[in-house]
């Protein structure tokens, strides 16, 4: 986002012609790094966490209480991690010891980066969404992956013996995700909008919970929902989603360059 903002790709919201716009969960909507000027680029629609997941015919918990079982031999062939490098070194970081990747020091990155062979030496297939991943999980070719709240929620909705774990040793990652405006960008400014606000309506909370198992960026709607069925999901509440997380804030753009380069190379076997 700092860097699409800085080289004039976006261009600020109208929040006047986003009557929910106060309803939003603050503490990723005012996230500096998505303002320029006191102008917001961003409308933050779905977080949640990148987590153990596990197939329990194959594993119990007392398996993957460490982030250090991706890295364990006798896995090998059996883990998947995702195409996606904010993912994978979320996983690299906090599996070597840092919470707050956006002061890695570059020790620490190679130290990610080696971790990130190691497991690479087990992983069977680089998921590439969550319904491939679901399809390698399901008869268990799969059955330890580094996995987003979906996998979790679809696959024991449809009846699959699956757990996402979130209080490893070592925490678990959390992410928000959302929608920006191009600068100039060619379509309709109403039709933006008019989608932007239907994201946004209760009813799409609702679905976006029950049916994927993810947060919602409206902080008014989730705080009408179930309690107890928030907590069933974790989530409950943005703070605890949040705790003992590697929060995936943007990092500076040299070591953002770095991991790309690096990823390439370690999913080539380099």
């Amino acid at each position: 986002m700092p860097k699409w903002i800085e080289a004039g790709l976006l261009e600020p919201l109208d929040t006047s012609r986003i009557p929910r716009w106060t309803e939003l969960e603050a503490s990723v909507r005012d996230i500096p790094a998505f303002q320029k000027d006191g102008k917001p680029y961003f409308v933050p629609v779905d977080w949640g966490n990148t987590a153990i997941t596990y197939h329990t015919d194959h594993l119990k918990d007392a398996d993957v209480t460490s982030l250090q079982a991706f890295a364990d031999p006798k896995h090998a062939g059996r883990i998947s991690i995702g195409d996606n490098v904010d993912d994978a070194y979320a996983l690299g970081f906090l599996a070597t010891g840092v919470k707050d990747w956006t002061q890695a020091t570059d020790a620490e990155f190679q130290a990610a980066s080696a971790f990130l062979r190691q497991v690479h030496g087990n992983v069977r297939t680089y998921w590439a969404d969550g319904a491939s991943l679901a399809q390698l999980m399901q008869s268990g070719e799969v059955y330890l992956s580094w996995a987003w709240n979906e996998t979790f929620s679809t696959m024991t909705y449809e009846g699959h013996p699956i757990a996402m774990k979130r209080d490893t040793d070592e925490g678990a990652s959390s992410w928000v995700c959302g929608y920006s405006k191009l600068a100039n960008g060619p379509g309709s400014d109403d039709k933006f909008y008019d989608f932007i606000n239907a994201w946004l309506d209760p009813k799409t909370a609702n679905y976006l919970v029950s049916a994927w198992g993810y947060g919602h960026g409206n902080a008014k709607a989730m705080a009408e929902m179930d309690t107890a069925d928030l907590a069933a999901v974790g989530l409950d509440s943005t703070e605890n989603l949040r705790a003992n997380t590697l929060w995936q804030a943007p990092v500076p753009v040299a070591l953002r360059e770095k991991m790309i380069a690096e990823f390439e190379l370690i999913k080539a076997g380099f």
